[in-house]
């Protein structure tokens, strides 16, 4: 028994998911799965490796303006082993393409996930 709480105290808790997609997975579960497949389909099409596509997902995520994608992307690629020097360059590629305002609020809004997740 110690060693199990000692190993759960080492592992990162994962985030509760929003209550909005919780809501659009139980209203439309059909959709969910679809797009859960799709995303696992377009992972394994091709070379890139799990903490590369979560930080090409950060920049996306930037690009979009979505602020929710974004604390998602960085606590994934966190997940997968992006250093936080890695992350902060995912997100400062945004300022000659999605301005500099969109890439401050990137990098605060990466700055919460880190907190949130220390928690």
């Amino acid at each position: 028994m110690k060693r199990t709480a000692a190993r759960a105290k080492t592992r990162p808790t994962k985030p509760a998911l929003p209550s909005t997609f919780k809501e659009f997975v139980a209203r439309f579960p059909a959709i969910s799965r679809a797009h859960e497949t799709t995303a696992r389909a377009v992972q394994k099409a091709g070379p890139l490796d799990r903490k590369t596509c979560a930080l090409i997902k950060i920049g996306i995520s930037i690009g979009a303006g979505l602020e929710s994608a974004t604390r998602s992307h960085v606590r994934r690629a966190a997940e997968q082993g992006a250093t936080e020097a890695e992350i902060e360059q995912a997100i400062l590629l945004a300022v000659n393409t999605c301005g500099f305002p969109r890439t401050v609020a990137a990098w605060q809004w990466a700055q919460q996930a880190r907190r949130k997740a220390r928690r």
